[in-house]
């Protein structure tokens, strides 16, 4: 086991850097980022209610909020409506990723400038961040892709809008079995511990600190995906299933016994899919859409 001096030497995280003023000033600058896109995607929300790119059976994705449009009136999907998608999913993902991801990001600023003072070189505290944002927003590509083919399948044939609420039903069974699945405790426990994956996985030099954002990254998108999937597909992404996820993610990676959060939630989510497969209308009550 390397020793505090040992590690500091070559670059390694020591207890220390975790309290320094530098540490504290970047979790600041990332906590108010993170608050700044909170700000955005509630002022878009009110202004434009209703965040489905793919809408409910029968509406238009046009009729989508925050610019996530992906209708056009001369065809299924547009270069603008998929801009205009991306853009509103990057700052969602800035608002509901950032904070969770703010001791991860710290850290390395803090490896990161005292690496600097004995010449080693890395990235900067920015671009790992960045790294983050932008894994999460290529995400949101299939997202949007998948959700295009669906509703132009349902504008195309009424029995496939019909099956849609089963879709959700699947959709919401398939994140509850992910969230008890061997590969999210995997992706959770090293979301949950930065100082351990930093001390057995650090990679010197800008391709190597490079390598090690993206890594880690990946690890994030491992333990959320499904998540995110579920804020899409059944929860329309209103406002209500933005901050109800935020909050689950937070809690799973920051709050002791996050292991048991993420299980909890699978059971809900297990329970909830046997629900709407049984009870179809449930899925307007989901999306906020009573009829």
């Amino acid at each position: 086991m390397l020793t505090d001096g040992h590690a500091a030497s070559e670059g390694y995280p020591g207890p220390g850097l975790t309290r320094d003023r530098g540490t504290l000033l970047t979790g600041g600058v990332l906590i108010a980022v993170a608050a700044l896109a909170w700000l955005a995607v509630i002022l878009h929300t009110a202004q434009m209610p209703g965040m489905s790119p793919a809408g409910m059976p029968g509406m238009s994705m046009g009729e989508s909020d925050m610019g996530m449009t992906a209708t056009t009136d001369s065809g299924p999907a547009s270069l603008t409506g998929a801009a205009a998608y991306l853009v509103a999913w990057g700052l969602m993902m800035a608002a509901m990723m950032l904070p969770s991801a703010t001791p991860m990001i710290a850290l390395y600023g803090a490896v990161h400038r005292q690496s600097a003072r004995t010449g080693r070189r890395g990235v900067s505290t920015a671009l790992f961040a960045l790294v983050y944002l932008a894994v999460w927003t290529a995400f949101g590509i299939p997202v949007y892709a998948a959700s295009v083919l669906v509703d132009v399948a349902a504008g195309a044939s009424p029995a496939v809008a019909g099956l849609l609420p089963y879709g959700v039903a699947l959709v919401l069974l398939m994140a509850g079995a992910y969230q008890l699945s061997p590969l999210k405790e995997v992706c959770l426990r090293v979301c949950q511990s930065p100082l351990g994956f930093l001390l057995g996985r650090w990679r010197g030099g800008y391709r190597g600190t490079l390598e090690m954002a993206l890594r880690h990254a990946a690890y994030c998108v491992g333990c959320c995906w499904a998540l995110m999937i579920v804020l899409v597909a059944a929860g329309a992404m209103g406002l209500h299933w933005v901050l109800l996820i935020a909050a689950v993610v937070f809690a799973e990676k920051l709050l002791p016994r996050g292991a048991w959060m993420a299980r909890i939630v699978g059971g809900v989510l297990l329970g909830l899919g046997l629900l709407v497969a049984a009870q179809p209308d449930l899925v307007g009550a989901l999306r906020g859409q009573m009829a």
